[in-house]
């Protein structure tokens, strides 16, 4: 009977675990599936009846879209990288007693809403804003200059609105760097360019992998910077699923969309885990 207990208990203390996924993540992938599978329209209702072809009928109408949104995740994810990763490094090595302090600074402006965020950017963007017009009235800019519903305007929204998502992983990565390793790079008469590049860097590699991973599925998804700071020529996969949803009441549409654009992340996930290495991989989920 003890050799019994012995044998299930591991898998009675993992049930919530598994319990929990399957009812919060599983369940809620094969619905998706399901709805898009299914054909009708708002006023019949739909029916599951294996509509493969939902699949292809999307990827030939949106592709457009889909292939901006990678665009545009991996744009503001370098760009969110070459802003965080000095951040993070100086508060991590010269922020000495008050790194909290800077770290608070950083997320300070995150506990406002989203959305309001996002107008806050449309204001300061906008043709005769506090920025451009600014600079207009001074002569710097010319008077045609025009930033909102252009690709900069929506890349430069989805880059502020996920630093956070990137400093926090690689301060946490550069901060557990043991600082003797970097004083050896120097003893053995390692500049500070070469110390940083081969030790630092490396050593903050499962930092970098999180950051990347965290900012890329977010911004790949997002449609609320493109519906604020965008314009018809910018629109991403994500407002069409909205659209889609809410609009149209397309549900299969919005479905299929869905589940090709998890297939196409958790692909992209796969191969950057590949060829990043699977010890910093480990050491991000840790």
């Amino acid at each position: 009977m003890s050799s019994v207990r012995a044998r299930i208990a591991p898998y009675l203390l993992s049930f919530p675990g598994w319990f929990w996924l399957g009812l919060f993540f599983l369940l809620p992938i094969i619905t998706v599936l399901s709805v898009a599978l299914q054909t009708g329209n708002p006023d019949t209702g739909y029916t599951f009846t294996w509509h493969w072809s939902e699949f292809s009928t999307v990827l030939s109408n949106y592709n457009g879209e889909l292939v901006r949104s990678f665009i545009y995740g991996g744009i503001s994810t370098l760009a969110a990288f070459v802003i965080a990763y000095p951040m993070a490094y100086w508060i991590a090595f010269h922020g000495g007693l008050h790194k909290s302090t800077y770290l608070f600074i950083i997320l300070l402006p995150f506990f406002v809403s989203f959305v309001i965020r996002t107008l806050a950017w449309q204001f300061l963007l906008s043709d005769n804003g506090i920025v451009l017009g600014s600079l207009k009235s001074i002569g710097l800019l010319p008077q045609s200059t025009h930033v909102l519903s252009t690709p900069f305007a929506v890349i430069a929204g989805l880059t502020y609105n996920a630093l956070p998502y990137m400093v926090l992983p690689l301060y946490v990565a550069i901060e557990k760097i043991d600082r003797r390793v970097v004083r050896a790079a120097g003893d053995l008469y390692a500049s500070g360019v070469q110390a940083f590049f081969r030790v630092i860097l490396p050593l903050s590699s499962a930092g970098i992998f999180a950051g990347f991973l965290l900012v890329f599925v977010t911004n790949v998804g997002d449609y609320v910077n493109a519906s604020i700071l965008g314009g018809p020529g910018t629109t991403m996969i994500g407002n069409v699923i909205q659209n889609s949803y809410l609009e149209n009441l397309d549900y299969p549409t919005a479905s299929a969309l869905s589940s090709i654009l998890m297939v196409l992340l958790l692909f992209v996930i796969w191969l950057y885990a590949r060829v990043f290495g699977t010890e910093a991989v480990e050491e991000a989920v840790a």
